[in-house]
């Protein structure tokens, strides 16, 4: 009797793509049967995590420490390696070391924007699949580094944009402007829904797009007084051209901002008026029906 939310639903790796339709086919099962169920998504053929989501899990228990002591058993690191080669070939690699982008390194700020066939041809050797996975396996060792993996398909993101079920989340961070090299997400997600697969691809109707972003997700959060324009409600606007609206951020340079935006109002207050960030900074943390004091 719990509510389910499956977030950031994506399919990744080649031999998954399609599978889409059979995920979509168990939200609208479970639904059928009573389950609260819906589905939240960024608009985009890569994820973003650490390059540790390449080993298997039972080499990570225990923290750092742990997983390096590992990697210096001869065996142990053999059976890892083995696990990351299957993950690059089928998993977030789909197929190739050069699908795997190193988005920042705390210990090599240098390696931002670098992906592994790179990285592993920069150590003298042929970037393999399997030098790629040593290559992986020394940088976990050093501390690891976030990476983003390019592994989705296309497709499959305008399938799950098209399920009533779906609505919009970055999943990204805050980036520093300029430092690292992160996923475009962080600059583009609800700029580029609105411009690409409402303007340009009709996936979604405007209204239907907005709504998946505002008023949606504030009425799955149990956010009451948000996501609406209408009396009572807090005033947080957006004032954007949807002729204009177009987000920048690529993989290749990340910092740069979306388009088509003019003003933004959070709490009453401006804190983009006329496309210039002002001042004022109105936003607060807002807490779920479980918070108490």
């Amino acid at each position: 009797h719990l509510p389910t939310q499956i977030t950031h639903h994506k399919i990744i790796g080649k031999d998954n793509w399609g599978e889409s339709v059979e995920t979509l086919k168990l939200v609208e099962a479970a639904r059928a049967r009573g389950v609260d169920v819906t589905i939240d998504q960024y608009p985009y053929t890569a994820s973003s995590t650490g390059i540790a989501a390449l080993f298997p899990q039972w080499a990570l228990e225990g923290g750092q420490k742990s997983t390096v002591e590992r990697l210096a058993a001869p065996e142990t690191r053999a059976r890892i390696k083995a696990v990351i080669v299957e993950n690059i070939e089928h998993d977030r690699g789909a197929g190739d070391p050069k699908n795997v982008s190193i988005a920042s390194c705390g210990f090599d700020n240098t390696l931002a924007g670098k992906n592994l066939a790179e990285i592993t041809r920069s150590r003298g050797v042929e970037p393999t699949v399997e030098n790629a996975a040593d290559t992986a396996i020394e940088l976990q060792r050093k501390g690891g580094c976030s990476a983003i993996y390019h592994a989705i398909g296309e497709d499959d993101v305008v399938r799950i944009l098209r399920s009533p079920y779906t609505m919009i989340a970055s999943d990204g961070e805050i980036p520093v402007f300029g430092q690292a090299s992160p996923h475009p997400r962080s600059y583009g997600t609800f700029a580029r829904v609105l411009g690409v697969y409402v303007r340009e691809q009709k996936v979604l109707t405007l209204e239907e797009g907005v709504r998946r972003m505002s008023g949606y997700p504030a009425q799955r959060l149990k956010i009451w007084d948000r996501g609406l324009l209408r009396p009572g409600m807090k005033a947080d606007l957006v004032v954007f051209d949807p002729d204009k609206i177009a987000d920048r951020s690529t993989f290749e340079k990340p910092h740069q901002y979306s388009v088509g935006v003019r003003d933004v109002m959070v709490n009453g207050k401006f804190s983009l008026r006329d496309g210039v960030v002002t001042a004022e900074r109105p936003g607060r943390v807002l807490y779920g029906p479980a918070h108490w004091n």
